[in-house]
């Protein structure tokens, strides 16, 4: 009989004589992970900190520049510069290159929040040198994303821009931050996903409420966005452009 012990042979019983699996191992340096976190958004902080009202536009890294909406978020972005705010992206390819280019462009502050990633991640060449950011955690890149931005543009994307979307918008709807505007860019590809949440989510389900469907308005035009965007400000009686929450 083999002295071998595989992961599956890892278990012990608890006192009521259950079998309970145990880690196969258990990495030291975990308990010193949270020094490597406080690095990061120190560092995060110590430069966005230093920026002034930005927006921050999620759009696919996959996006080719040719594509009509890498063109749209070139538009947008240059749109929001000359409105004086700064732009914020995830500092990659696509859509992200597309909205630091906008602003770079026009003269505006374009910042990058890089991660670093096994593929596709590099950081585009219209990212500020000063506020190009480079991050290990996702959770930490998130934070910068939302803190510092007055309003969100999500273009068409995949997995990652879902994420950020209803990340935001959750954030949102429980009121752990600012209600600012969330605009989604692109018909075609958001018009379905709108149906869906109002068809199956609230009228079959009833898992949100009526008015969350006013948190994402759906455009094709640059001009609109930044009209719902000053409109908002505008209709706000205290007038204040801020980070949206304290840590």
């Amino acid at each position: 009989m083999s002295d071998h012990t595989t992961d599956l042979d890892k278990v012990e019983e608890n006192s009521n004589g259950r079998r309970i699996k145990q880690w196969s191992k258990r990495k030291g340096e975990n308990s010193w992970t949270m020094f490597k976190v406080i690095a990061e958004f120190v560092d995060g902080f110590e430069t966005m900190n230093r920026i002034d009202p930005c927006i921050s536009i999620f759009g696919s890294a996959r996006t080719k520049p040719e594509d009509k909406y890498y063109k749209l978020a070139v538009k947008v972005a240059s749109r929001f510069s000359e409105e004086g705010y700064g732009v914020i992206t995830g500092g990659g390819p696509g859509i992200m290159e597309a909205g630091n280019k906008g602003a770079a462009l026009s003269g505006g502050v374009s910042v990058g929040l890089n991660i670093d990633l096994p593929f596709e991640q590099s950081h585009n060449p219209y990212i500020d040198p000063e506020h190009n950011l480079n991050h290990r955690y996702f959770f930490v890149r998130k934070v910068m994303f939302v803190k510092y931005a007055q309003a969100f543009v999500v273009m068409p994307g995949g997995f990652g821009t879902l994420d950020e979307l209803f990340e935001v918008l959750t954030l949102i709807q429980t009121k752990k931050i600012t209600a600012v505007p969330v605009v989604l860019m692109g018909t075609e590809f958001w018009s379905g996903l709108k149906d869906w949440i109002k068809d199956v989510m609230l009228e079959q389900f009833n898992n949100i409420s009526a008015n969350d469907l006013n948190l994402i308005p759906i455009t094709d035009d640059p001009d609109e966005v930044v009209k719902i965007i000053n409109d908002f400000y505008n209709d706000d009686k205290s007038n204040t452009l801020e980070p949206n929450y304290e840590l």
